[in-house]
């Protein structure tokens, strides 16, 4: 205790993560997406470089998923983020100290 107040560590959020920066679904869904390209590339046997292009999106598409970007854990969680803002609630009422539930002040 600091002056009769806590310190909190900055990076004490890091420390519950995988690797400092994964969840354990993340690196599922990363790992999924490496195996199903890996999969692919043995099964399809690319001859071509869009072949091979499409043969890697899977991974690919999950890397760019689980990418750590600021702000955010990573562009799975932004997205969510999004998605929650603009399908949520968007009109806000006012229950501040002036707020008097409809009754008039006499």
């Amino acid at each position: 205790m600091i002056n009769g107040g806590y310190l909190i560590p900055a990076n004490t959020k890091k420390g519950q993560l995988l690797f400092g920066w994964f969840t354990p679904t993340d690196l599922i869904l990363f790992g999924v997406g490496v195996s199903l390209s890996i999969l692919l590339l043995l099964i399809v046997g690319t001859n071509s470089t869009l072949g091979g292009i499409i043969c890697l999106l899977p991974g690919l598409i999950c890397a760019f998923l689980v990418m750590p970007v600021p702000n955010y854990r990573n562009v799975r969680t932004f997205f969510k983020s999004m998605r929650e803002f603009y399908s949520g609630q968007r009109q806000y009422k006012w229950k501040g100290w002036c707020f008097n539930n409809g009754q008039s002040r006499k």
